[in-house]
């Protein structure tokens, strides 16, 4: 019987010495050439955890742009007339200070924010970032199917950021995130800032369609032996479910984003009445993929969720085939609702069809919020930071959830569309979903991936810190949007102003929350050396070295007991002295899971 001792950061059967054999040989080694060497070395990797670090300090440099651009927009809404941060906007934009000028500029603030946030950071945050680097761990993988592939699709993603970055250069664009026509086809005479942002985002869907495809193939081919599909861990389930729809939505984008630019280019009548096209036939087109891709952002963070609390709950996940069939449940659903965005631009009939059908999300989603809960009753709860993120995630998007139903119904969509309520529930589903998730993620897997410890402290202090300014910065713009304040608005009447500057105040305690989550990492980083298996977890990426070998495994691993087995089978962190009569892995030689 092998032993793993919390402090080694050995595989079980193998001397802790060998966690220097991993500083050598895992992700992060850099060998002893030049510099440039190693900036090769990594920019002609197909190392599947190598690239999903590269997408992960991406994503994490976005999200500090777009949350900026956030600031400038919540700053900008201190006043019901332009401010100071308005002024320093402008000097950036290269425009003069008057109020036309300042309303212009605050359309180009939040809609780089919006673009920015969506297509380069929460689409790709958890499936890229995580999904890359974890997904042929958790199958017992030596990597993707198509490694190569997998590298192509970040070089696309990188040179489309890219293309948007131009834009924003050369002063951005002022037509929403959503690129609606006919201000996309009409505003920017010079063309060029928005044909590069809406070039950008098209560049983008060819990396997400490509990774979709890639973990599709490398769930269906290279799982562990003895690993069946109600073996594989759930967040595997929330990424197939993902790549489904990233490989069936995303082309329809694609096209019409396409159309959008020979439209502007070559004044072809698609999409302008002008010259003999529909402007309705965008939002079709647009939301056709934007709505499932809602669920391409939530999917994974659901995932991360459901390998959180069982983890942390140490108890076995209660209704797993529940909760698998109702991630494919809601990649089904998930076409069929996009008219629900377009109540105000639709027929009776088409808008009676579509809020029958809206209502049908909520019986998968919530299938997966009452398991969870039931998985949490009676376990055995460690408050760490992890299980406090899928806490807060259980709390804020429950809150959107339920919001999204006086959004869903006809009668009172009609009044609360295009408000403040539509952005505050937006952000609960986006930002308490997906982007909580995420953090959450990167708090369980952080050991895994750096081999190194956070304080757990600052870790638990800064998540405090998110939900307070979350919910101080977007609660109070449901009561705004019920009282009657339109989105996208840079001007407003006074009545509005306080809830204004209540939720400018949250914007920046949230960001302290983010800084101090920021310094944990960066300084964990020199800090304690992490166990192999600090959790106690039994899927298979804890059964690496942490950080893992480059190939993963020593030796190929097959599985004898299922992800979520607490209480049947005693996690291999554990001592022999703690539980002498457990079920151990057994030796390195043939690396088995039991």
């Amino acid at each position: 019987m092998s032993t793993l001792h919390p402090t080694s950061g050995s595989i079980p059967g193998h001397a802790d010495d060998h966690h220097d054999h991993h500083d050598h040989h895992g992700p992060y080694y850099q060998s002893k050439g030049s510099f440039w060497t190693n900036v090769w070395d990594w920019c002609t990797t197909v190392d599947h955890k190598k690239i999903g670090v590269m997408y992960l300090i991406a994503v994490l440099i976005f999200f500090f742009i777009g949350g900026v651009l956030a600031l400038a927009v919540r700053t900008e809404l201190l006043e019901p007339v332009r401010t100071v941060a308005g002024q320093v906007t402008g000097q950036f934009f290269k425009s003069d200070e008057g109020i036309g000028k300042g309303n212009e500029i605050y359309n180009r603030l939040f809609t780089l924010h919006g673009a920015v946030m969506v297509f380069m950071v929460i689409i790709p945050s958890v499936p890229a970032a995580l999904g890359n680097f974890l997904l042929p761990l958790m199958l017992g993988a030596k990597d993707v199917a198509f490694p190569r592939l997998n590298l192509l699709s970040w070089y696309i993603y990188f040179f489309g950021s890219m293309f948007a970055g131009l834009s924003i250069y050369f002063g951005g664009v002022d037509t929403g995130w959503t690129f609606y026509t006919p201000y996309s086809t009409t505003t920017d005479p010079d063309q060029s800032r928005v044909i590069l942002m809406v070039l950008g985002a098209f560049i983008m869907g060819f990396s997400s369609i490509l990774t979709g495809l890639n973990f599709i193939v490398t769930v269906h081919k290279l799982r562990a032996p003895g690993m069946g599909w109600f073996d594989m861990p759930l967040f595997i389930w929330a990424i197939y479910a993902t790549s489904i729809i990233q490989v069936l939505a995303t082309p329809v984008i694609g096209i019409t984003l396409l159309l959008l630019i020979l439209e502007r280019v070559f004044h072809i009548g698609i999409f302008d009445p002008g010259l003999g096209g529909d402007p309705v036939l965008f939002q079709h087109f647009f939301w056709f993929y934007s709505h499932p891709v809602v669920y391409v952002m939530i999917l994974p963070g659901m995932g991360i969720i459901s390998e959180i609390i069982p983890v942390h709950a140490h108890k076995k996940i209660f209704g797993y085939r529940a909760i698998a069939f109702a991630s494919l449940g809601i990649t089904a659903v998930s076409f069929l609702v996009w008219g629900h965005h377009m109540f105000s631009s639709s027929t009776e009939l088409a808008a009676t069809i579509f809020s029958a059908l809206t209502f049908l999300v909520a019986i998968p989603t919530a299938v997966k919020v009452f398991n969870w809960i039931l998985t949490l009753y009676k376990g055995s709860i460690a408050m760490n930071t992890p299980m406090l993120y899928a806490l807060i995630f259980l709390f804020l998007f429950s809150i959107g959830g339920l919001t999204g139903l006086p959004l869903g119904a006809l009668s009172t969509d009609l009044h609360l569309t295009d408000s403040y309520f539509v952005v505050a529930h937006f952000h609960y589903v986006m930002m308490g979903g997906t982007i909580i998730a995420f953090v959450g993620g990167l708090h369980h897997w952080w050991p895994k991936m750096t081999g190194r410890m956070y304080n757990e402290f600052w870790g638990m202090t800064g998540a405090i810190l998110v939900f307070i300014g979350f919910n101080v910065t977007f609660f109070t713009q449901f009561i705004m949007g019920v009282q009657g304040m339109p989105r996208r608005y840079a001007t407003y009447v006074d009545t509005f102003q306080i809830w204004h500057v209540v939720s400018t105040i949250g914007s920046y305690i949230l960001l302290v929350g983010f800084l101090v989550h920021l310094f944990n990492f960066i300084a964990s980083l020199r800090g304690r050396v992490a166990p192999a298996n600090p959790w106690g977890a039994l899927s298979l990426e804890w059964y690496a070295a942490s950080p893992p070998i480059e190939h993963n495994f020593e030796h190929e691993p097959i599985v004898k007991h299922g992800p979520y087995d607490y209480g049947e089978v005693v996690p291999f962190h554990c001592s022999e002295e703690d539980y002498p009569l457990a079920d151990k892995p057994a030796g390195a030689s043939a690396h088995t899971v039991h």
